[in-house]
């Protein structure tokens, strides 16, 4: 073997020589694990990640051009063979820290028990050319903390591989291109934004008017900052839709923080259509500091501020994160290297779940286990944030035993009193629930000014919005985020100059969406959302009351989870004499939502999979692969054409860019799979690049409905809600 053995090779001719690279990923790894006290197996996985380099195979391949070899292989086996079963911790990090975390068994062949029998993996290591530093390292003291959840040891097992992870990716990243090293990182601290947030919060309160409704959101605000120097743990902030939760939160949050060392503030969305107004209002107090990481984000990386931003979404080491959900919940229960690389940045921090009630229930035990163990063991505050806050509580009975959260501090002093104060509209049952008809509901929208109606299905806000006067506004997921944005932008403008305005939308309005109408009509469905719904009506409390009226519309509502809740809902408001939506009646429905659902609260049995095992015999990437939140297989994206020639001309010309590709999220709609491939061989949508499906022909594209191939498209329950 050459007397410097190489790592990585330039272009150039520049070596990388791998033992530096070694001790340089050891060095960033022991410094991430360091955060939650584990620094050793840090160092120890970081010097031990690469060993199958040390090979005379991978030394060819590398300088000769040889045949590609397993390199990662190796230190996974000398691990073992070094520390015997406590090894598997370093086995599965080094032995995953390209391809991903690895099950220890499973059907195919290609799991950690089988990759620990190819012992002459390692025999191709002649040990005694290495460094002998290398080898002789100490066995780290730190071990596994006693089981807190069900998860303790594979979820510290995961943020061991995302510090060896980010770890890697940095060390290499600094040999091959110095220049982004210095990019990361350069964010103003927690300590710095606090004054940024405060002298913006002050300037706000300054210049608005002295409405009932800005007084509580003062007050709402002041209890907030209040609470924030209490220990850190679970928190909720449970305030009605209007109250100025978004802001109150993240002044919690950023005094939280300030008071207990935290390191940055993630911020959790359930929706991307609702994100980036969000974001833009973060960033509006915060500047560049703020760092979007969604589907949805584009930038050019030519742009320095671009790449600095981009390189952060990659590790998250940026004070306040942005995200969604399914990133979020996912990247706690990933294998794949992208998805982990961030999670050891989420120690130490604080995380705030905004429309916390929008949790998925197929998934809600898996989550909440690991919320735990954030939580317990890493250091993180955990803000529950809703208008309706769901029974997250432990709850035994006979046939239903929910773990939930133990503990969760109120920030608000009294929600119900606050609930009772902000509450600015009257809930009516229309025509005490009987069904109506489209073409009813229709006649009883006309006779209104200005009117926003939700209705559960696509289908159904179309077929109502044709019975409809010229000008109503259709909004619904058939429309790309970039024509929803515009026509949402109109609906506001009309309404702040008090023209008349109706609306047909399916429920992604009641989602962040902040727009203020006299009267809503809300079709059948769970409580939540009919509070969500009257959070859209008489929101600035300009009038004595606001109306909402709950109908049974028509049509059936989507089979599921989303027809169980409507089933309980509309029961509760049936009962209901005096108010359907106090904080009794919430706490009532999540408890029956959730006892119906039994065992079905973890539907493809995570925690199973994953729980404490003293062999650390665990099943990494079939969890991952079954805790998707979103069912992509059941549905396929859609490029439409609205108002982006320009940048489809790039598509066309310079092939699929990543930055291109992310700006053109905007013009996306998602249709089911079964659809998309009719539409694909009819040639009414082409497959642009592999993978990249575009709009053939600008007739399929209607400028109020969005995307309408035909008037007859069969959803399954979940497509049928956006």
């Amino acid at each position: 073997m050459r007397e410097r053995p190489v790592a990585h090779l330039a272009e150039d001719g520049r070596v990388h020589g791998l033992e530096e690279h070694l001790c340089g990923t050891a060095y960033f790894a022991a410094a991430f694990a360091g955060e939650f006290g584990c620094a050793g197996w840090g160092r120890l996985a970081g010097i031990w990640h690469d060993l199958g380099k040390y090979s005379h195979e991978f030394q060819r391949y590398i300088l000769d051009d040889g045949p590609r070899t397993d390199h990662s292989s190796a230190g996974a086996l000398y691990a073992v063979q070094r520390l015997g079963k406590l090894g598997r911790v370093i086995a599965y990090l080094v032995a995953g820290h390209h391809a991903g975390l690895l099950d220890w068994a499973d059907n195919t062949g290609s799991n950690l028990e089988r990759r620990l029998t190819s012992t002459d993996l390692l025999a191709r290591v002649v040990l005694s050319e290495l460094p002998p530093n290398l080898l002789e390292q100490q066995i780290p003291a730190e071990r596994p903390k006693p089981p807190a959840t069900d998860l303790t040891a594979s979820l510290w097992l995961r943020m061991l591989f995302s510090c060896l992870v980010d770890a890697d990716f940095l060390d290499t990243e600094a040999f091959f291109n110095p220049a982004p090293v210095g990019q990361r990182s350069r964010f103003p601290t927690i300590e710095e934004l606090l004054p940024l947030f405060d002298a913006y919060m002050a300037d706000k309160q300054a210049t608005a008017f002295d409405t009932p409704v800005n007084r509580l959101r003062a007050e709402i605000l002041r209890q907030s900052v209040g609470k924030a120097f209490h220990s850190p743990g679970f928190f909720s902030l449970t305030v009605p839709t209007g109250g100025g939760k978004t802001l109150s939160s993240m002044a919690f949050a950023l005094n939280h923080a300030r008071a207990h060392g935290k390191r940055r503030i993630i911020y959790v969305i359930p929706y991307t259509s609702i994100i980036e107004q969000t974001a833009d209002q973060f960033r509006e107090v915060f500047g560049d500091s703020v760092v979007e990481h969604h589907s949805n984000v584009a930038r050019q990386d030519s742009d320095e501020e671009g790449q600095r931003l981009r390189l952060a979404s990659e590790n998250w080491d940026a004070p306040v994160i942005v995200t969604t959900s399914v990133q979020f919940f996912e990247s706690l229960f990933a294998s794949r290297t992208s998805r982990c690389r961030k999670l050891h940045n989420i120690v130490n921090s604080v995380v705030v779940l905004d429309e916390a009630q929008l949790l998925p229930p197929d998934f809600l035990n898996p989550i909440l286990e690991a919320l735990k163990e954030l939580q317990k063991n890493y250091g993180t505050t955990v803000v529950i944030c809703t208008a309706t806050q769901p029974a997250l509580g432990p709850h035994q009975s006979a046939n239903f035993d929910f773990k939930g959260i133990p503990e969760i501090t109120e920030i608000m002093d009294d929600p119900a009193k606050l609930h009772v104060k902000l509450k600015r509209t009257r809930i009516h049952k229309l025509r005490d629930l009987a069904p109506v008809s489209w073409d009813e509901l229709a006649e009883e929208l006309e006779w209104q000014d200005s009117a926003l109606c939700i209705v559960n299905r696509r289908d159904d806000a179309r077929t109502l919005w044709e019975k409809m006067p010229k000008g109503t506004i259709h909004l619904s997921a058939l429309m790309c985020g970039a024509h929803r944005a515009r026509k949402i932008a109109e609906i506001k403008e009309r309404l702040r100059n008090r023209e008349p305005t109706r609306v047909i939308s399916t429920q992604l309005v009641e989602a962040g969406v902040d727009v203020d109408f006299p009267i809503v009509y809300r079709a059948a469905a769970g409580l939540d959302s009919i509070a969500q719904a009257a959070g859209r009506c008489n929101r600035e409390g300009l009038l004595e009351w606001g109306e909402v009226f709950v109908f049974t519309p028509p049509s059936k509502i989507p089979a599921g989870h989303l027809q169980q809740a409507a089933g309980i809902g509309m029961r509760l408001l049936a009962e209901a004499e005096s108010d359907p939506l106090s904080m009794e009646r919430f706490e009532a429905f999540f408890r029956e939502f959730y006892w119906m659902r039994g065992d079905r609260l973890d539907r493809e049995n995570i925690i199973g999979l994953l729980r404490n095992d003293v062999g650390l015999r665990f099943s990494f990437r079939t969890a991952a692969r079954k805790f998707q939140l979103i069912d992509e297989s059941a549905q396929a994206p859609v490029i439409v054409q609205f108002e982006n020639d320009e940048l489809l001309s790039l598509l066309e010309r310079q092939g699929p860019e990543r930055w291109l590709l992310r700006k053109l999220q905007r013009s996306v709609v998602n249709l089911p799979r079964y659809l998309h491939n009719r539409l694909l061989s009819e040639g009414a949508i082409r497959e642009r690049c592999p993978g990249i499906f575009v709009q053939a022909h600008g007739a399929l594209y209607h400028p109020d409905l969005g995307f309408c191939p035909d008037k007859s498209i069969v959803y399954e329950p979940d497509e049928l809600i956006g």
